[in-house]
């Protein structure tokens, strides 16, 4: 669940100049550590763009958007009718694609304007999460055996409904029980990375070539993994139920574990952003039964 517009540039650059500020202010004294969400809000997947977020909602398919500089911000995209929200990805046309779970397809709408650019229908169990690469969307369906694509005409142009299609995955990967979730591309862009949340593996997947290959993780876990997010080529994994963001160093066919960032106020965190040198998570606090009172909100981590 996703999250890259502006992160290369954010991060080679020096946070204080970004913000106008102090090389005090660049250790992020005045970025907040914690943003509230609405209450009752049931986030789920956590997407950056700029200087903005965006964190949709399971309970009513409508779309958050804040500002990471001061913590402030209100619902951008109201939901449709029966509507449920799961992972979202940002291309680099500036679209959100929202993954829509049970109701097994995803929307597309305009990052700047909010307004709805297109609508795919799948016919997923519950599509769960996505990745923009340069010609298509890739979108996991947790508890089948397919990742369902929508290709992308030249020029990124969005395609007719009809143009979506779905790939039956192979061997591990394509088993059913496994519960497919985070997806990413590798460093090189070729193959897409996907975590197992319930078989707790990682694969790398041509979707060119149709094979699939287990990562060698050295006997680190990823157990309960959910969303991803990759700079250069270090891959973060949320482990939701964990409390727990896994950090790998990819190599080919291979990730060593370098850190597991654990914080106090991780709340199950679903998904994650990145924003120059921090991790934004959202609690979406799965143990918790939804309710219009309960709270949630996203954290400010180190990357």
């Amino acid at each position: 669940m996703r999250r890259r517009t502006m992160v290369a540039a954010l991060a080679a650059a020096p946070l204080a100049g970004l913000l106008g500020g102090t090389p005090a202010q660049a250790g992020g004294a005045t970025l907040p550590e914690v943003i509230d969400l609405p209450d009752g809000w049931n986030p789920e997947g956590i997407a950056v763009s700029g200087t903005h977020f965006y964190v949709g909602s399971i309970a009513t398919g409508s779309i958050y958007r804040g500002s990471l500089l001061t913590g402030r911000g209100g619902v951008f995209i109201p939901g449709p009718a029966d509507g449920h929200l799961i992972g979202l990805e940002i291309d680099r046309f500036n679209r959100i694609w929202a993954c829509t779970g049970p109701n097994g397809g995803a929307i597309v709408y305009d990052g700047n304007t909010g307004a709805k650019l297109a609508e795919y229908q799948f016919g997923g169990g519950f599509v769960n999460d996505a990745i923009a690469t340069e010609d298509a969307v890739y979108f996991t369906d947790s508890p089948s055996d397919q990742l369902f694509v929508v290709p992308l005409g030249r020029g990124g142009r969005l395609p007719d409904p009809s143009a979506a299609y779905a790939i039956t995955l192979p061997g591990g990967l394509g088993e059913v029980d496994a519960f497919n979730n985070g997806i990413e591309t590798t460093p090189d862009g070729r193959q897409l990375l996907i975590v197992q949340m319930v078989a707790g593996r990682l694969f790398a997947f041509d979707p060119r070539r149709g094979k699939a290959t287990q990562v060698d993780l050295g006997g680190a876990g990823v157990l309960n993994g959910d969303g991803m997010i990759r700079r250069g080529r270090t891959l973060y994994i949320c482990r939701n139920s964990d409390n727990i963001i896994a950090k790998f160093a990819l190599g080919t066919d291979r990730a060593v574990l370098v850190d597991e960032i654990t914080d106090p106020r991780l709340q199950v965190p679903a998904t994650i952003a990145l924003f120059g040198p921090y991790l934004y998570a959202v609690n979406a606090r799965f143990d918790v039964d939804p309710a219009p009172d309960v709270t949630y909100n996203v954290v400010r981590l180190p990357a």
